[in-house]
């Protein structure tokens, strides 16, 4: 799977270079969702699934090598990391933890752009031919973020469009708390009133996920922030 088809991760804890990567690739036709850690990467993996990852190796906390050959017990996605050492020892480091490639800063966008497509085209073509959709569990709920559909066993749930576009931006970043501004589209601030809108669409969109409407477990409040998507 490549071009416009490919689903990336982009994992650096430098917002300047996360932002400029974001949309370097986007321009280029990719799908691409960013993590600023390790910590934020797991949890985006644990309900998301990628044609490929693009991490760097020096990151605070869990580094990019040590990632790499956890994420190997359990993933297959092809891991291209990037570093500042080009010494051959760290190059190979990060090979034997898994790694498909690795490209040391600086690099120029275009070099990134090459390899990416490199290691697409040597994905096996069964990929191609029966994609991995992106389906997020949440208990007895599951929801196919390609396809905003949601199922409870084989029975459809059927969601409302504002539903649908509040899944899609949780979906983005499960594990991370979304603001109601951002769920409500809107940068410039809410009044009481569109603010009471979200949270009553909040309410509704619990009513066909969780078990328990009343003490959600995956569509959670995160006091002062905003709510956050939790997947199993």
């Amino acid at each position: 799977m490549s071009g416009p088809e490919a689903h990336l991760l982009i994992v650096d804890d430098d917002e300047r270079i996360r932002g400029l990567l974001q949309k370097f690739l986007i321009r280029s036709g990719f799908l691409v969702s960013t993590a600023r850690d390790a910590a934020q990467a797991r949890r985006i993996l644990a309900g998301l699934e990628f044609d490929l990852i693009v991490m760097d190796v020096m990151m605070p906390g869990e580094d990019g090598v040590t990632l790499t050959r956890a994420l190997r017990h359990r993933l297959q996605t092809p891991i291209l990391l990037l570093t500042a050492r080009g010494e051959t020892a760290n190059r190979i480091e990060g090979l034997e933890a898994g790694a498909d490639d690795y490209l040391v800063k600086p690099f120029e966008p275009k070099e990134l752009l090459l390899r990416i497509n490199a290691i697409l085209r040597r994905v096996p073509q069964a990929r191609a031919a029966e994609p991995v959709r992106q389906v997020i569990h949440m208990g007895a709920i599951r929801y196919d973020a390609d396809r905003g559909e949601m199922w409870r066993g084989e029975v459809p749930v059927r969601l409302t469009a504002t539903e649908v576009g509040l899944m899609r931006i949780f979906a983005a970043e499960p594990g991370t708390a979304i603001s109601r501004e951002r769920l409500a589209g809107d940068g410039a601030g809410l009044d009481a009133a569109q603010m009471r809108a979200v949270d009553v669409q909040i309410t509704r969109l619990r009513r066909k996920i969780e078990d328990d409407p009343k003490m959600p477990r995956y569509l959670q409040t995160v006091r002062g922030e905003g709510y956050m998507l939790q997947a199993d």
